[in-house]
């Protein structure tokens, strides 16, 4: 699906979708989503990355860039398949409950992967079919699964932590060590080749049903991960492994302190001698997974904000020069044309919409920020939009729109020094929606929907009004985050049809 087609579609992570195991997966609500998305008339299923999440369960902190996150396998399917039984299957259920308790879904379902695991292992079949996964995506794979074998049995300490033969990558260490986990790193990549199959199948069901799927690709990865322990050269290292200036961003809209990521920064110098191949491999593997990506921080390869890695905060940091559109060539000229969306927003200088303009990609506007500047119209509006845009109510940073327009009316009613800027908000919303809004969740997707961006998305919290508890995240803060579900049935009705309707009314429906 070409990102310069008039099309709309709709944010969900696989994780919020509901079921009976905790958390969402690629089985049969997925499916259902995706039917869910045709029936309204919708192009694109975004997503947050898929990648195994570390840290606080983010999804852009990953402990590879490359695997998946075994969380989201499908359990009904390997009972299909005869590798669970239906009593091992009911022991993974979880209560329902609106949010995502990763701890609990983490320990039911890696048990049950695990069974799993002990059957397969007598399974020729299936075990040559793994054996050619692996051995097609060994690039990754191999460093991938020792490093999740390893970092078990220290006890989850950092690589930096490891024995130095180990943290070093000696070969004789590492030889040592594959022999002495052969199950575990097995196991590893028996979870990996479990999403493969199935994602396979889910995107051969989206591109039945006419939707394509846009994923996300953050620019950083995360220090403990299979990634940095394998690839020291392409990171900005000290001898002992560790940093000495992590990524982050400055002061902005959403922390006054700016937002301290942590993130191990890239040598581009010694990537651009290796012709960025690190990159084409990471374009690759996301181009084999979904039809077009999302680059978040887009802004960081023009250039980066670099924190001492003892500050406790991102105020203080400089900026440092990034490859700009040198390594972005460099992977069209491996990999052809590259359908990615530019994640342009925050502290912007002009010289970073050139790069993204030069390099043809379409940047990002959300509706939601169009209302933060009362005194002059700005890019987020939409009458300002352009056509080589993809439009946002909001993102998955952002508060929901029902419960960002329930916060005016809130500090209006509270009084003090924010009821003033708050009012003004709320009546530069009236203003520009031409009246007080009913709903205001739909006036907005409506605004987006007839603007003139090629492409709109619409986090699936909007399309039902939810308030504040629905947010998927909150930059700056640490816990309680990425954990929002969908309730069952909860898009039966209204939201198919009311989307379905503006989707048409405004020329976005799903090609043929």
């Amino acid at each position: 699906m070409p990102l310069t087609q008039r099309t709309s579609g709709v944010l969900l992570h696989p994780s919020s979708l509901p079921g009976s195991y905790g958390i969402g997966d690629l089985g049969a609500e997925a499916r259902g989503f995706v039917d869910f998305l045709a029936s309204a008339r919708q192009s694109w299923w975004q997503m947050l990355p898929v990648v195994p999440p570390s840290v606080g369960a983010s999804p852009y902190t990953a402990v590879s860039a490359f695997a998946t996150n075994p969380l989201l396998i499908d359990l009904t399917e390997l009972v299909a398949e005869g590798l669970l039984t239906q009593d091992e299957l009911a022991a993974a259920e979880l209560p329902a409950s609106p949010r995502v308790d990763f701890g609990a879904v983490h320990q039911k379902k890696h048990a049950a992967l695990r069974r799993a695991f002990e059957r397969f292992s007598t399974r020729s079949a299936l075990k040559q079919e793994l054996d050619n996964y692996a051995q097609g995506e060994s690039a990754w794979l191999e460093d991938y699964a020792l490093f999740s074998a390893l970092h078990a049995a220290h006890g989850d300490q950092p690589w930096t932590e490891w024995p130095e033969p180990l943290r070093d990558r000696a070969p004789a260490a590492l030889k040592k060590a594959k022999k002495e986990h052969a199950a575990a790193v097995e196991f590893h990549k028996f979870t990996q080749w479990l999403f493969d199959r199935q994602w396979a199948k889910l995107r051969a069901y989206c591109q039945s049903r006419g939707v394509a799927l846009m994923g996300d690709l953050p620019i950083f990865v995360a220090m403990d991960s299979a990634d940095v322990w394998a690839n020291r050269r392409a990171f900005q290292l000290g001898k002992d492994g560790k940093p000495e200036w992590v990524a982050g961003v400055p002061p902005d809209y959403f922390t006054e302190d700016g937002q301290l990521w942590g993130n191990p920064l890239y040598d581009w110098a010694a990537l651009r001698e290796r012709g960025y191949d690190w990159w084409v491999q990471r374009f690759r593997n996301a181009f084999r997974r979904f039809d077009s990506v999302r680059v978040d921080h887009f802004i960081g390869f023009y250039r980066a904000w670099h924190v001492s890695s003892k500050a406790a905060t991102a105020k203080e940091g400089h900026f440092a020069p990034g490859p700009k559109a040198e390594l972005f060539e460099r992977v069209e000229k491996e990999l052809g044309k590259l359908p990615i969306v530019a994640e342009d927003l925050g502290v912007i200088v002009p010289e970073i919409w050139a790069l993204r303009d030069q390099l043809g990609f379409p940047g990002m506007r959300v509706l939601q920020f169009g209302f933060g500047d009362i005194e002059r119209g700005n890019e987020h509006l939409p009458h300002t939009y352009v056509k080589n845009a993809v439009a946002y109510t909001g993102t998955h940073d952002n508060d929901t729109i029902t419960g960002w327009y329930q916060s005016l009316d809130a500090k209006v009613a509270e009084g003090g020094k924010e009821a003033g800027f708050a009012a003004a908000q709320r009546e530069h919303v009236w203003r520009y929606l031409g009246g007080q809004p009913e709903r205001v969740h739909w006036a907005m997707i409506r605004l987006v929907q007839m603007s003139v961006a090629n492409t709109a998305i619409f986090p699936v919290q909007d399309l039902l009004g939810l308030g504040s508890s629905a947010r998927m995240n909150v930059p700056g803060v640490a816990g309680g985050n990425w954990g929002f579900r969908l309730q069952p049935h909860a898009l039966d009705g209204d939201p198919a049809r009311i989307l379905g309707e503006l989707t048409t009314l405004f020329g976005r429906q799903r090609k043929a």
